[in-house]
Parts: structure tokens; C-alpha cells; sequence
């Protein structure tokens, strides 16, 4: 592994200094599974994104298809969105902008790089979205293991499970205070998402008609909050569009990060007749 290069880039973000962090391997091909973990838990980050051949009959362009694995510093997960906006900037660095395709294990995800005022920005398409209830006894849990009260809810936003790559736990805050003060039970809300299988707890305030502040608190992967999360802003998407919250067709703005001193912006597309979203945003090399 020491001639394993690892690369450190912020997504969401043109500021080294704000975005959330990943780890990017360009060659993982010398990698197995305990490698990988290794180098996640060793960079800290939430996490790190694996390159290696396509699999066969996945399509796409000669030297642009490519399969992608993610390890937070505890475990493997199915799908990352900031760091796979890391990942293509990063490529289309060497490789220039165009299209990519990458197999990941919750599906084929096409990302487009494009350079727009001297910065590249990538926008990658879901695998396709759906939404579940929550048992009563579960949410329950979770509002206790944040320490929020059922009264400090946004009652238009009703708590969903949302998938759109990885599973995320949506709730509505009721006002821009409580979302900003977030000081969880790690453990406790650990436990919980472990057995329902949720990647984050995207927490939610609405700032206007499309624009909205976000926090992930991320416990399963062991980091206390995520700074940008574009999974979870695409179950986001596909959620507030399901529900009726948002147009079927509408270009969303997701704050995030700000909280933590890391402030970041993520675009959230949704197209009419297209039941995919599709997540936006810039990325820099961290120096």
C-alpha cells in the first residue's frame, strides 16, 4: 500500500477549506477489501472512493467506464455522492471533462464533467429513487437519540426512509436554530441506523420555495456529521418530489457544511418523466 497514491480532493465546494472531503484511488487494482478499509480509516475521511476495470458489457466510453467502490473508515458502503463528484473531477483532470460511467454496487451511476469558469463541475444521475414509511417506534428512537422534541419538527416534511443509491432517513426541522444545533447520542443513534440499514440522517430546513440548509449526521461510518452529502441530497430530491414538496420538474439548491465551518452548495436536478435525480457541484484538489 505505500505505493498506493492517494488522492485528497473537497466536493461541493471550490474552497479547499470548505465541501466535504474524500479520498480518491485512481488505481486500486493491488486492493482487496481490508486494503481499502485500511486506507479509509486511515485518511479519516467519511470517505474514500476505489478505481478499478469495469466490469464486463457495462457500456459507455474505452477508458472512461470504470467500477468504483466507497469505504468510510468503518465499513464499505454502496454509494457515495460527494466522493464520486471528487472522483470524476479528478479524472477529468487527467482524462479531460466528457462522460463517465461507473458501476458501484447500488448500480450504474453516468456522470458528466463539464468546465464551467475555470472550475470543473460534476453532475452524476441516480440509480432510480423510491421512499418508505418509518415504524412509529423507530422515529421515535431516532427524535430521541437527537435530543429533538416532536414539537421542533417541520410538519410539511414527513419522516421518510429515501433511497436513491443508499438508504437515508429524512426529517424535517421547523426552524434554522434547530437545525444548527445538533449534539446527538452517537451510539444510540448508531444502533438504530445499523438496524435500518441507513447510511445518514438527512436533517432538513427550508430556506425558500427550492432552497434548503441540510445536516447527515453519519455514525454508522464513524464520523460524527458529514459535511456534503450528495446521496443523500439525491434521496432528498427524489423524496420532497414524491411528496409533492417541490415541481416534478425543478433545479434544487442544498446548503450544507456551514454548521460545521466547511460550507458547501449541492444542485439536486429533477426532470419530469425521468424518475432519477441528478446531483451537481464543484470539487478541488485539497493541497
Amino acid at each position: 500500500m505505500t505505493d498506493t497514491e492517494v488522492l485528497r480532493y473537497t466536493a461541493f465546494s471550490g474552497d479547499p477549506d470548505g465541501g466535504n472531503p474524500a479520498g480518491v484511488v485512481l488505481d486500486a487494482s493491488g486492493l482487496d477489501e481490508d486494503a481499502m478499509l485500511e486506507i479509509a480509516a486511515g485518511l479519516g475521511y467519511s470517505e474514500t472512493a476505489f478505481l478499478t476495470a469495469p466490469p464486463a458489457g457495462l457500456g459507455g466510453q474505452e477508458d472512461r467506464s470504470f467500477t468504483v467502490r466507497y469505504f468510510s473508515p468503518k465499513a464499505e458502503v454502496p454509494f457515495c455522492g460527494h466522493a464520486t463528484v471528487a472522483t470524476a473531477v479528478a479524472l477529468a483532470e487527467r482524462i479531460g471533462p466528457g462522460e463517465l460511467l461507473l458501476a458501484t454496487r447500488a448500480g450504474t451511476v453516468p456522470v458528466s464533467v463539464t468546465a464551467e469558469d475555470d472550475r470543473l463541475r460534476a453532475t452524476l444521475t441516480s440509480v432510480e429513487p423510491h421512499t418508505e414509511e418509518i415504524a412509529a417506534a423507530d422515529l421515535a428512537e431516532a427524535l430521541a437519540a437527537l435530543d429533538w422534541p416532536q414539537a421542533d419538527l417541520d410538519p410539511a416534511f414527513p419522516p421518510r426512509i429515501a433511497y436513491a443509491g443508499a438508504r437515508h432517513l429524512v426529517i424535517g426541522a421547523a426552524t434554522r436554530a434547530r437545525l444548527a444545533d445538533l449534539a446527538y447520542d452517537f451510539a444510540r443513534l448508531e444502533a438504530l441506523m445499523r438496524r435500518l440499514d441507513l447510511t445518514t440522517v438527512q436533517l432538513v430546513h427550508r430556506a425558500g420555495p427550492r432552497e434548503f440548509h441540510v445536516r447527515d449526521p453519519f455514525p454508522p461510518g464513524g464520523v460524527v456529521e458529514d459535511p456534503a452529502t450528495g446521496a443523500a441530497a439525491a434521496a432528498f430530491g427524489a423524496y420532497a418530489r414524491e411528496l409533492g414538496l417541490v415541481p416534478q420538474d425543478a433545479v434544487l439548491t442544498l446548503h450544507q457544511g456551514a454548521d460545521m465551518g466547511r460550507p458547501g452548495v449541492l444542485t439536486v436536478e429533477l426532470r419530469e418523466g425521468d424518475p432519477r435525480v441528478r446531483v451537481g457541484g464543484t470539487a478541488v484538489r485539497i493541497p
